[in-house]
């Protein structure tokens, strides 16, 4: 006969209401900008072929040098335009080679077109060599080709480390002799 309202009881509807419905825009400054897209992959920077940089270069993006670069260059993806030169290391994921490099290459894929100039070695995990690329240097293979420059930038004390136990034996010389 008598039924109990709902009208002050939350139930599931709710508290679905309140999960699905979608948020109301709040004021924003701009400096609280967010992309109602989700974020693109950002264009590769550009070393035009009249341009020299004196100096190293480091990025998680992609670079393609159409110029000249006197220094080490550490990138995701790095493409050696047939017009660039490069004096120094270069470092990345995947690298690819039109013009010119003297100095070493580390990459998990290293590919040398038919243009390619390269005067180093090479320690990759995959490589390339198109017919026509002219390279003087060694080529070595590497499960991880990255992790060499890591581990030649690691400090030297920590491998000093497995050598302190030796005073341990001379301690116990000294005790037999008692």
């Amino acid at each position: 006969m008598f039924s109990k309202s709902k009208i002050n009881e939350p139930g599931p509807k709710a508290e679905a209401d309140k999960t699905t419905r979608p948020a109301e825009p709040a004021a924003r400054s701009s400096m609280d900008f967010t992309p109602s897209t989700p974020k693109t992959k950002p264009a590769a920077s550009v070393l035009a072929s009249d341009l020299t940089i004196t100096g190293n270069l480091r990025t998680t993006g992609d670079i393609q040098v159409e110029g000249t670069v006197e220094g080490d260059i550490r990138a995701h993806l790095l493409t050696v335009g047939e017009t660039a030169t490069i004096r120094g290391e270069i470092v990345a994921d995947d690298i690819v080679v039109n013009g010119r490099v003297i100095g070493r290459v580390r990459g998990l894929k290293v590919r040398l077109t038919s243009t390619a100039r390269v005067e180093g070695d090479i320690i990759h995990k995959t490589i390339a060599i198109e017919s026509g690329a002219h390279f003087e240097g060694s080529v070595q293979r590497q499960d991880d080709p990255l992790a060499t420059g890591r581990a030649a930038m690691a400090p030297a004390a920590p491998a000093a480390k497995p050598h302190m136990p030796t005073p341990a034996p001379q301690s116990s010389s000294s005790n037999d002799q008692n």
